[in-house]
């Protein structure tokens, strides 16, 4: 089996936590991230990097925008592919699923922004495409949401709740450290 490391919209834009509703939980998750992603390219295993290009004109994740562009470190290195999404999912609108048939990739590790969006969404098609697929849980975040009845709900259980929605089902939840080893 051959696997790939499907790295999900790092980009500036995500710096803004009071746009996306404030208290961001996982301070850590981009130097998990990042870990994770140095151990990938060490290994010299596939790395695919989606960044999201809002069709909302007023979006920080616009690439001519600022937010568009990716966090340094996260940038593509020489044969790693730059997929642009204008959804939530990877695989809608991009050649990403033919890609990875056409290299034989059956398994997928996942991590980004946010995982209650474009991350779970992500992991639940991946899971329905047939991939064997594992989320590395430590090394996504998301932001405060607030329900329609104006209830908020704080990011870590956003967070948690998210993963405990796709764990078993669309994916394997897991971490860095197991990863890495």
């Amino acid at each position: 089996m051959s696997a790939a490391l499907i790295m999900i919209d790092w980009q500036q834009g995500f710096d803004d936590h009071a746009y996306w509703g404030g208290n961001r939980n996982n301070p850590d998750a981009e130097a998990n991230a990042l870990a994770l992603l140095g151990h990938w390219r060490s290994q010299k295993h596939p790395v695919f990097h989606c960044i999201h290009d809002s069709r909302d004109p007023d979006s920080l994740l616009r690439l001519e925008k600022t937010g568009g562009r990716l966090i340094a470190g996260f940038e593509p290195q020489d044969g790693e592919p730059l997929i642009v999404k204008h959804v939530n999912s990877c695989f809608i609108g991009t050649d990403l699923e033919a890609r990875l048939h056409a290299a034989n990739i059956t398994d997928l590790v996942i991590c980004g922004l946010t995982t209650n969006h474009c991350v779970s969404t992500t992991t639940r098609m991946a899971g329905n495409l047939g991939f064997n697929v594992k989320l590395v849980g430590d090394a996504c975040a998301t932001f405060d949401r607030r329900g329609a009845d104006g209830m908020l709900y704080e990011a870590q259980l956003v967070h948690d709740i998210s993963l405990a929605n796709i764990h078993n089902e669309f994916c394997v939840v897991t971490n860095t450290e197991d990863e890495i080893q």
